[in-house]
Protein backbone atom coordinates (compact mmCIF):
# COMPACT_ATOMS: atom_id res chain seq x y z
CA UNK A 1 0.00 0.00 0.00
CA UNK A 2 1.27 3.31 -0.99
CA UNK A 3 1.82 5.64 1.98
CA UNK A 4 2.86 9.31 1.66
CA UNK A 5 1.99 12.83 4.03
CA UNK A 6 0.55 13.90 0.40
CA UNK A 7 -2.59 12.84 -1.09
CA UNK A 8 -2.73 9.39 -1.99
CA UNK A 9 -3.54 8.14 -5.61
CA UNK A 10 -6.97 7.38 -5.47
CA UNK A 11 -7.62 7.45 -9.43
CA UNK A 12 -6.12 5.93 -12.55
CA UNK A 13 -6.63 5.41 -16.16
CA UNK A 14 -5.30 2.42 -17.89
CA UNK A 15 -4.75 2.79 -21.72
CA UNK A 16 -4.14 -0.86 -23.18
CA UNK A 17 -5.78 -2.83 -25.93
CA UNK A 18 -5.57 -6.48 -24.32
CA UNK A 19 -8.18 -6.31 -21.94
CA UNK A 20 -6.60 -10.02 -19.70
CA UNK A 21 -3.71 -7.56 -19.13
CA UNK A 22 -6.14 -4.55 -17.81
CA UNK A 23 -7.93 -6.84 -16.03
CA UNK A 24 -5.25 -8.12 -13.93
CA UNK A 25 -3.51 -4.49 -13.96
CA UNK A 26 -6.50 -3.38 -12.57
CA UNK A 27 -7.32 -6.00 -10.01
CA UNK A 28 -2.94 -4.79 -8.77
CA UNK A 29 -4.13 -1.34 -8.40
CA UNK A 30 -6.81 -1.96 -6.20
CA UNK A 31 -5.45 -4.54 -3.83
CA UNK A 32 -1.77 -3.97 -3.85
CA UNK A 33 -1.84 -0.03 -4.62
CA UNK A 34 -5.00 1.18 -2.88
CA UNK A 35 -6.83 2.74 -5.96
CA UNK A 36 -10.30 3.13 -5.62
CA UNK A 37 -11.25 3.89 -9.02
CA UNK A 38 -9.29 2.21 -12.16
CA UNK A 39 -10.66 2.79 -15.23
CA UNK A 40 -9.76 1.30 -18.95
CA UNK A 41 -9.10 2.30 -22.50
CA UNK A 42 -8.02 0.27 -25.40
CA UNK A 43 -6.87 2.85 -27.49
CA UNK A 44 -5.49 6.36 -27.69
CA UNK A 45 -8.29 7.66 -29.20
CA UNK A 46 -10.88 6.11 -26.81
CA UNK A 47 -8.03 7.15 -23.48
CA UNK A 48 -7.95 10.79 -24.57
CA UNK A 49 -12.00 11.54 -24.94
CA UNK A 50 -12.47 9.77 -21.68
CA UNK A 51 -9.63 11.97 -20.33
CA UNK A 52 -11.61 15.66 -21.70
CA UNK A 53 -14.81 14.18 -20.06
CA UNK A 54 -13.36 13.88 -16.67
CA UNK A 55 -11.17 16.88 -17.29
CA UNK A 56 -14.90 18.49 -17.91
CA UNK A 57 -16.49 17.28 -14.85
CA UNK A 58 -13.44 18.07 -12.92
CA UNK A 59 -12.61 14.68 -12.01
CA UNK A 60 -9.09 13.92 -13.80
CA UNK A 61 -7.58 10.69 -13.13
CA UNK A 62 -4.43 10.89 -10.40
CA UNK A 63 -2.12 8.71 -12.91
CA UNK A 64 -2.14 7.50 -16.69
CA UNK A 65 -0.71 3.72 -17.22
CA UNK A 66 -0.06 3.95 -21.14
CA UNK A 67 0.95 0.86 -23.01
CA UNK A 68 3.13 2.44 -26.03
CA UNK A 69 1.74 -1.06 -28.52
CA UNK A 70 -1.71 0.37 -29.38
CA UNK A 71 -3.47 0.47 -32.60
CA UNK A 72 -3.69 3.86 -33.34
CA UNK A 73 -0.17 5.04 -32.14
CA UNK A 74 3.71 4.62 -33.14
CA UNK A 75 6.56 4.59 -30.91
CA UNK A 76 6.22 7.49 -28.47
CA UNK A 77 3.31 9.21 -30.17
CA UNK A 78 0.81 8.21 -27.50
CA UNK A 79 2.95 9.54 -24.66
CA UNK A 80 2.94 13.07 -26.33
CA UNK A 81 -0.48 13.46 -27.34
CA UNK A 82 -1.10 12.29 -23.47
CA UNK A 83 0.72 14.74 -21.95
CA UNK A 84 -0.71 17.71 -24.27
CA UNK A 85 -4.24 16.22 -23.18
CA UNK A 86 -3.65 15.98 -19.60
CA UNK A 87 0.15 17.79 -18.67
CA UNK A 88 -0.48 17.78 -15.14
CA UNK A 89 -1.03 14.18 -14.37
CA UNK A 90 2.05 11.36 -14.28
CA UNK A 91 1.67 8.80 -17.19
CA UNK A 92 3.50 5.85 -15.96
CA UNK A 93 4.24 3.79 -19.82
CA UNK A 94 3.67 -0.05 -19.24
CA UNK A 95 5.19 -2.12 -21.78
CA UNK A 96 6.66 -4.87 -23.31
CA UNK A 97 9.17 -3.01 -24.89
CA UNK A 98 12.24 -3.09 -22.37
CA UNK A 99 14.71 -1.47 -24.21
CA UNK A 100 17.30 0.65 -21.79
CA UNK A 101 16.96 2.77 -24.59
CA UNK A 102 13.17 3.48 -24.98
CA UNK A 103 13.10 3.92 -21.06
CA UNK A 104 15.11 6.68 -21.16
CA UNK A 105 13.76 8.56 -24.52
CA UNK A 106 10.14 7.86 -22.83
CA UNK A 107 11.44 9.63 -19.27
CA UNK A 108 12.91 12.65 -21.93
CA UNK A 109 9.43 12.20 -23.76
CA UNK A 110 7.47 13.38 -20.10
CA UNK A 111 6.92 9.70 -18.88
CA UNK A 112 6.76 9.68 -15.32
CA UNK A 113 7.89 6.49 -15.36
CA UNK A 114 8.64 2.88 -16.84
CA UNK A 115 7.43 -0.63 -15.88
CA UNK A 116 8.30 -3.48 -17.60
CA UNK A 117 4.99 -5.14 -18.82
CA UNK A 118 5.31 -8.70 -16.99
CA UNK A 119 7.14 -7.08 -14.34
CA UNK A 120 6.44 -8.77 -10.43
CA UNK A 121 3.89 -6.78 -8.43
CA UNK A 122 6.02 -5.28 -6.03
CA UNK A 123 7.40 -3.58 -9.31
CA UNK A 124 4.59 -1.71 -9.66
CA UNK A 125 3.93 -0.89 -6.31
CA UNK A 126 7.53 1.00 -6.10
CA UNK A 127 7.05 2.55 -9.47
CA UNK A 128 3.97 4.22 -8.27
CA UNK A 129 5.58 5.13 -4.78
CA UNK A 130 8.22 7.27 -6.93
CA UNK A 131 5.74 8.61 -8.96
CA UNK A 132 3.96 9.96 -5.98
CA UNK A 133 6.62 10.92 -4.38
CA UNK A 134 7.59 12.94 -7.72
CA UNK A 135 10.64 10.96 -8.33
CA UNK A 136 11.50 9.17 -11.96
CA UNK A 137 10.62 5.58 -12.00
CA UNK A 138 12.96 3.05 -13.81
CA UNK A 139 13.85 -0.64 -13.56
CA UNK A 140 16.63 -1.66 -11.62
CA UNK A 141 19.99 -1.39 -13.62
CA UNK A 142 18.67 1.25 -15.74
CA UNK A 143 19.83 4.57 -14.87
CA UNK A 144 17.96 7.88 -15.72
CA UNK A 145 21.17 9.07 -17.24
CA UNK A 146 21.92 8.01 -21.22
CA UNK A 147 24.57 5.97 -22.44
CA UNK A 148 24.23 7.97 -25.49
CA UNK A 149 23.13 11.81 -27.23
CA UNK A 150 19.40 11.44 -27.92
CA UNK A 151 18.24 10.96 -31.55
CA UNK A 152 17.13 14.02 -33.41
CA UNK A 153 13.65 12.60 -33.37
CA UNK A 154 14.24 11.99 -29.50
CA UNK A 155 14.92 15.69 -28.65
CA UNK A 156 11.90 16.92 -30.95
CA UNK A 157 9.49 14.66 -28.92
CA UNK A 158 10.96 15.60 -25.39
CA UNK A 159 10.72 19.37 -26.57
CA UNK A 160 7.35 19.20 -28.10
CA UNK A 161 6.29 17.67 -24.86
CA UNK A 162 7.05 20.76 -22.71
CA UNK A 163 3.96 22.32 -24.98
CA UNK A 164 0.91 22.95 -23.87
CA UNK A 165 -2.88 21.80 -26.11
CA UNK A 166 -3.42 25.33 -27.17
CA UNK A 167 0.66 25.79 -27.55
CA UNK A 168 0.43 22.46 -29.83
CA UNK A 169 -2.88 23.58 -31.56
CA UNK A 170 -1.12 26.86 -32.66
CA UNK A 171 2.27 25.33 -33.17
CA UNK A 172 0.07 22.77 -35.43
CA UNK A 173 -1.48 25.25 -37.84
CA UNK A 174 2.03 27.41 -37.94
CA UNK A 175 3.39 23.92 -39.74
CA UNK A 176 0.16 24.59 -42.32
CA UNK A 177 1.93 27.79 -43.19
CA UNK A 178 -0.76 30.27 -41.36
CA UNK A 179 0.23 33.36 -40.17
CA UNK A 180 -0.62 34.57 -36.63
CA UNK A 181 -3.31 36.74 -38.02
CA UNK A 182 -5.25 33.67 -39.80
CA UNK A 183 -4.46 31.33 -36.50
CA UNK A 184 -5.99 34.12 -34.07
CA UNK A 185 -9.21 34.41 -36.34
CA UNK A 186 -9.10 30.01 -36.31
CA UNK A 187 -8.77 29.80 -32.67
CA UNK A 188 -10.27 32.76 -32.17
CA UNK A 189 -8.36 34.75 -29.71
CA UNK A 190 -6.26 38.02 -29.85
CA UNK A 191 -3.17 38.25 -32.71
CA UNK A 192 -1.52 39.42 -29.37
CA UNK A 193 -2.42 36.43 -27.45
CA UNK A 194 -1.12 34.20 -30.89
CA UNK A 195 2.48 36.23 -30.72
CA UNK A 196 3.33 35.43 -27.10
CA UNK A 197 2.40 32.05 -27.45
CA UNK A 198 5.02 31.96 -30.74
CA UNK A 199 7.27 33.40 -28.36
CA UNK A 200 6.70 30.62 -25.55
CA UNK A 201 6.90 27.66 -28.48
CA UNK A 202 10.20 29.15 -29.76
CA UNK A 203 11.52 28.80 -25.90
CA UNK A 204 10.40 25.97 -25.42
CA UNK A 205 11.55 24.14 -28.43
CA UNK A 206 14.74 25.91 -28.18
CA UNK A 207 15.04 27.44 -31.77
CA UNK A 208 15.07 31.24 -32.63
CA UNK A 209 12.55 31.00 -35.78
CA UNK A 210 9.43 30.02 -36.82
CA UNK A 211 11.05 27.76 -39.68
CA UNK A 212 13.18 26.27 -37.15
CA UNK A 213 10.12 25.01 -35.14
CA UNK A 214 8.34 23.45 -38.10
CA UNK A 215 11.64 22.02 -38.67
CA UNK A 216 11.71 20.15 -35.55
CA UNK A 217 8.13 19.17 -35.35
CA UNK A 218 8.56 17.62 -38.54
CA UNK A 219 11.23 15.80 -37.32
CA UNK A 220 9.00 14.38 -34.25
CA UNK A 221 5.52 13.67 -37.32
CA UNK A 222 3.92 16.47 -34.73
CA UNK A 223 1.08 16.57 -37.02
CA UNK A 224 -0.16 13.38 -36.42
CA UNK A 225 0.67 13.94 -32.42
CA UNK A 226 -2.16 16.60 -31.71
CA UNK A 227 -5.33 15.35 -30.80
CA UNK A 228 -8.54 16.46 -32.43
CA UNK A 229 -10.01 19.02 -31.36
CA UNK A 230 -6.73 20.17 -29.56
Amino acid sequence: MIASDSQPLKHALIVDDHPLFCDALSLTLRVVAGLKVVETAGSLEEATARLDRLIAAGTPPDLVVLDLNLPDVEGLDGLVRLRLVVPEVPVLVVSSMADPRLMRAALRAGAAGFVPKHAHRDTYVAALEAVHAGRPYLPDGVTVDSDGAASASEEAIARLGLLTRQQARILQLICEGKLNKQIAYELAIAETTVKAHVTAIMRKLGVLSRTQAVVMAKAASFAALVPEGG
